[in-house]
């Protein structure tokens, strides 16, 4: 099978001064001074087969951006080398291409154009854009005054209908309301059936593992593993395991209510230690809001660390918990009576959604983890009866 894309020992190095110059007299002296390397990538090297889909994860700051942007061509790598086949559509960056003042059906040619399009053929394509973005009414408004969502949902509906031999994706799936997801994953579905490449860069490792072919996982700029998805996303979770510092969990949401503090509460009362298989175990959970929210639900799913999949979920809507219009601070306890799953590691996502609509307000996946061990019992004395038999030699 021919690559799509094939990256050969890729490194990039950029320059970091640590002193931010406050003056002209400064910013002349800095650039003479020594500014310290800072490798982004190192010997990076992979290929993605045409008609392939490839995820490409990593905790923030692993470089997954940098090699998306050279794959594109937006970046040159400091050494190696990138080759890729057939027209080339990429959305790496919120309203990126966009110009602030000119209106999105003006946006909407310029884009086309950086895209290889032709003002007759993005002619064609126009109504289909639009369409798909659902934003007519907003069309000869300047692209200044949209939304992040608007934006996303515009730059999204361009490049999708520019009919890419390679789609680049750079976190753009997560953004926006769950409708406009689901579309964008239906797109996806729809170019993986006609046969073109793609390279999906995401923190939703469930997402990688659904439609992607292949994965690669990247790790302080360097590829830590590549291979099947369930495998790449399993080695992530455990490196993430290892990991002191948990700000490198996703996390997605508009924050209007958010996660304020999550507690795994053990059947002593503590929060830390092992669990002891079969005992009860307390999710706690505390929320603020930022302003007020008309409705919310808060739900909490807890995946096997060894198989990734879920063994456990629970939300209060379901529960017959209603959590209407309310602003302050807020605290949920989920109590699980009995936690009977085999001893490993365990991860925990916590989300707060609108129950009416499903709007996204804060979700933190696979943040919090804790561990099931399972003691044996010590035996209880019992009579038993004992038979003695004595036998001359």
């Amino acid at each position: 099978m021919t690559a799509a894309i094939e990256v050969h020992g890729v490194s990039k190095k950029f320059k970091l001064f640590r002193d931010k110059p406050t003056s002209l007299k400064a910013r002349v002296l800095s650039s003479r001074s020594k500014a310290e390397d800072f490798w982004a990538l190192r010997d990076v090297a992979f290929d993605v087969q045409q008609g392939s889909t490839l995820g490409l994860i990593g905790h923030n700051g692993s470089g997954k951006t940098t090699t998306l942007k050279i794959v594109a061509g937006i970046l040159r790598p400091t050494s190696g080398s990138v080759r890729q086949r057939g027209r080339l559509a990429a959305l790496l960056e919120l309203g990126a291409g966009f110009h602030p003042e000119l209106t999105g059906r003006e946006n909407v040619y310029l884009n086309a154009s950086f895209l290889g399009l032709t003002r007759k053929e993005t002619d064609a394509a126009y109504e289909e854009i639009v369409d798909f973005a659902e934003l007519e009414e907003f069309m000869d408004n300047q692209v200044k005054f949209y939304s992040s969502g608007m934006l996303v949902r515009l730059g999204f509906a361009v490049a999708v209908h520019v009919n890419p031999d390679v789609l680049l994706i750079d976190e753009v799936l997560s953004v926006g309301d769950e409708a406009f997801q689901a579309k964008c994953i239906d797109r996806v579905r729809t170019f993986q059936r006609e046969g073109r490449t793609i390279v999906l860069v995401t923190h939703a490792l469930d997402t990688v593992r659904e439609i992607c072919d292949r994965a690669v996982m990247l790790h302080h700029g360097v590829v830590h593993a590549q291979g099947m998805p369930d495998d790449v996303v399993r080695e992530m979770r455990y490196v993430l395991l290892g990991q002191i510092d948990q700000a490198f969990a996703p996390e997605e949401g508009t924050r209007e209510a958010e996660i304020a503090g999550v507690d795994i509460i053990r059947a002593n009362g503590l929060g830390e230690g092992m669990v002891l298989k079969d005992d009860p175990l307390t999710i706690q959970v505390d929320i603020r809001t930022n302003q007020p929210v008309e409705d919310l639900d808060v739900d909490f799913e807890v995946l096997d660390g060894a198989t990734n999949h879920p063994v456990l979920e629970a939300k209060t809507s379901t529960s017959g918990v209603e959590l209407e219009r309310f602003d302050g601070k807020k605290r949920v306890r989920f109590r699980i009576t009995s936690f009977p799953y085999e001893p490993g590691k365990y991860w925990v996502t916590i989300g707060l959604t609108s129950r009416t609509t499903g709007h996204l307000y804060h979700v933190q996946t696979q943040r919090y983890l804790f561990e099931v061990i399972d003691v044996p019992r010590v035996q209880e004395r019992v009579h038993v009866p004992v038979e003695i038999e004595v036998e001359e030699l």
